[in-house]
């Protein structure tokens, strides 16, 4: 948009009277007037545009826990994280873990408590990325996927189930449900109709991410799971949830351990660079971690 008058504007016709010096700069005067104005409507409409149509989130899901979390330097493609398979040097023998093992009887109950201190993740998560490990090695031998890469996912999809000030139980639930934004369309936000009938987000609108992996309902009926064999698959929880994720993750047989693979199939949970860099660094971080203390 032009802000001032073209010079030709500013020449006197030769067969009209010319105007004064005061004359003409009264006229531009009250054009850039005009033309502030016009702006200043402008900006405000922008503004008020912007404002009305940001994403506003659910009760539950008061920050975003990937915000301060740093995208790995590296191209996508190249380089599979660290693979800590095994779960920190379980057997590939052993089984998966009920939710609530008894004491003394859980062979992953000694890792989960090294690898929470070298890690910051709360130990309860980490069983179910541990278990969630070692169901796969049993169900696709082949797709190699390790706990680091499915924690690296809990971390940014929910602070490893404490999102929203929630608190992980020992029951693998989190104290308060966690739902994400309503995924309405506004801007940045995909268009997702109701397809739960409010079921597992409590939204017959529109649908929602739920639970600590943020699947969206649609995706979660094709991959339930029940990761703490109490006969029920819950989003919420966060075995169910983990191992679901897993499931995801491995379609089609895909190789987790090998750089195309792992890059395939991060990107195929959330189609982002800055997503799935961020997901390395972190499972390339845990896996590390654990190792320097194995």
């Amino acid at each position: 948009m032009r802000t001032t008058p073209e010079n030709d504007d500013l020449v006197a016709d030769p067969a009209t009277p010319t105007p004064s010096r005061r004359g003409v700069g009264a006229a531009v005067l009250g054009r850039l007037v005009i033309v502030l104005a016009v702006l200043g409507l402008a900006g405000g409409g922008i503004w008020l545009v912007t404002k009305a149509s940001a994403p506003v989130a659910s009760p539950t899901t008061m920050e975003i826990p990937a915000l301060q979390v740093k995208a790995a330097d590296v191209k996508p493609g190249s380089v599979a994280p660290v693979n800590a398979t095994l779960a920190g040097g379980a057997t590939q023998q052993t089984a998966p873990q009920q939710a609530q093992p008894k004491p003394g009887k859980d062979p992953l109950a000694a890792w989960t408590e090294r690898a929470a201190q070298a890690t910051g993740i709360p130990a309860r998560a980490l069983l179910a990325y541990g278990n969630a490990e070692l169901a796969m090695r049993q169900m696709q031998p082949n797709c190699k996927i390790s706990w680091a890469t499915l924690a690296g996912i809990g971390r940014i999809e929910s602070n490893h189930g404490q999102y929203g000030g929630a608190v992980l139980g020992q029951d693998g639930r989190p104290s308060k449900p966690i739902i994400g934004v309503p995924l309405d369309g506004t801007p940045g936000v995909k268009a997702i109709g109701d397809t739960d009938g409010g079921q597992f987000d409590g939204d017959a609108a529109v649908d929602r991410a739920v639970g600590p992996m943020q699947f969206i309902p649609g995706t979660w009926r094709r991959y339930a799971a029940d990761g703490n064999r109490d006969g029920v698959g819950d989003p919420q929880q966060i075995d169910d949830a983990t191992l679901a994720a897993a499931r995801y993750l491995c379609v089609g047989n895909r190789d987790m351990s090998a750089a195309s693979g792992w890059w395939q199939g991060i990107l195929s949970y959330n189609n982002s660079t800055e997503y799935a860099q961020k997901v390395f660094g972190l499972a390339d971080d845990y896996a590390k971690s654990v190792q320097s203390r194995s």
